[in-house]
């Protein structure tokens, strides 16, 4: 019986280049986001909640009133991520803030906001 190779987990770059369908091309706005895991697949749902709803809330949350039982926004986008793929998506999104927060912290001797 010939032996397998081992198979390692190996991360290889490729250019990927996604055609646009319909209207997929166009930026959602989110506000809102959640996900839920079920079988092996993650559920990422994009909301929108009306900011002025929102600051209603905190307002109401400010001033020690009643808050609502529930809230309603709209649903924006439902993305389904087999775990592999949320594991490679958290890791490009770590990537992504570790660059932001580096473009935000001011180089040693310079003033706040000049970087």
């Amino acid at each position: 019986m010939p032996e397998k190779p081992e198979q390692t987990d190996k991360t290889i770059a490729l250019n990927v280049r996604l055609i646009p369908r319909d209207h997929s091309d166009q930026p959602i706005l989110a506000n809102y986001s959640t996900v839920q895991v079920a079988q092996g697949i993650a559920y990422i749902d994009f909301g929108f909640i009306e900011p002025a709803l929102l600051g209603a809330v905190v307002r109401a949350a400010q001033a020690n009133k009643p808050l609502p039982k529930a809230i309603q926004g709209k649903l924006a986008s439902r993305v389904a991520l087999p775990l592999d793929a949320l594991v490679r998506l958290q890791q490009q999104l770590q990537q992504t803030l570790m660059g932001l927060q580096r473009q935000t912290v001011p180089r040693q001797g310079e003033p706040k906001g000049q970087a």
